[in-house]
């Protein structure tokens, strides 16, 4: 199954709960039953798929720096946050909410890109980056869409940096629009944490 066929089927299950949740709930507050790490999402109208890749070799009882180490797909994510001085931050209590570029995102950049932002000199624009994709709390995919919904199709979310989010629904699944104009889709949602939750994304978003 590619990652559109994922991501939209993993989200109309979202919309699915955050609705049932309506009645119960602000959403704003809404929550979910965490699905296991290594399994995916319920689906409708869908047939059973693989477990994505990110989540491969993650636990929900680590926290979000040591499982990103342990998954094939963020090992460029690992080295940012590494070089930016971010390790301990991130592995602290939280809880944290991560939209996190896989290697392919980062590969995507223009040549040199990383290279440069990985040297000391550009440790502050990298932990610009970095900071831009973390919201604090955690905001699972259920509560997520609640704000959407809930914005006529359109939620702000703030990010610990300071900067805005926009995200929106789009042929169901969700976009994160960031403040150059960029859209990244998110492809895999609720990998959960100790200390948060992953949601994965296939563009490095810019403050």
């Amino acid at each position: 199954m590619n990652k559109t066929l994922l991501a939209t089927a993993v989200l109309t299950a979202c919309f699915a709960t955050a609705c049932a949740a309506k009645n119960d709930t602000a959403a704003t507050t809404a929550a979910v039953d965490p699905a296991p790490m290594t399994e995916p999402a319920p689906m409708t109208d869908a047939p059973a798929a693989e477990p994505a890749a990110s989540a491969t070799g993650m636990s929900a009882d680590r926290d979000i720096v040591d499982n990103a180490a342990a998954s094939p797909d963020f090992s460029t994510l690992v080295a940012a946050v590494t070089a930016a001085g971010l390790v301990d931050t991130l592995k602290g209590a939280g809880p944290f909410t991560v939209f996190a570029p896989t290697n392919a995102a980062f590969s995507a950049l223009p040549a040199g890109t990383v290279d440069t932002l990985l040297k000391p000199e550009s440790k502050a624009d990298l932990t610009k980056i970095l900071t831009y994709h973390v919201v604090a709390g955690k905001v699972d995919a259920a509560t997520l869409v609640g704000l959407i919904t809930a914005g006529g199709g359109t939620a702000v979310v703030t990010t610990v940096e300071g900067g805005t989010l926009t995200a929106s629904a789009a042929n169901g699944g969700v976009t994160l629009t960031d403040a150059k104009g960029n859209v990244a889709n998110v492809t895999t949602t609720d990998l959960n944490q100790s200390n948060g939750v992953i949601h994965v994304v296939d563009e490095v978003l810019m403050p």
